[in-house]
């Protein structure tokens, strides 16, 4: 019974968007928490390059249990349109 529930546990990941706003400014080291929305156009920031890029796929498979690509992230423009892609999957 109980490795059901631990099952179930690892399988219903909750997505909420604060939190994945909150995961994805904690990939930054520069920028301020403030600079960071549903409607930030994270490609426009200026700590934005191909590591961050890449410590955000980390942390998407990390916190979520999820897969995504540099297209999939090239293809969202703001953090909520990444949010709804990674819920989506």
């Amino acid at each position: 019974m109980i490795s059901q529930l631990l099952i179930i546990n690892l399988i219903g990941i909750k997505m909420d968007l604060k939190e994945f706003i909150e995961n994805f400014a904690a990939e930054f080291d520069e920028t301020p928490e403030e600079a960071f929305a549903p409607e930030t156009e994270y490609k426009n920031l200026e700590e934005w390059n191909s590591l961050t890029a890449l410590s955000i796929i980390a942390m998407v498979d990390d916190n979520y249990n999820k897969t995504i690509t540099g297209a999939n992230l090239r293809a969202c423009t703001t953090i909520e349109d990444l949010f709804n892609f990674v819920a989506a999957l």
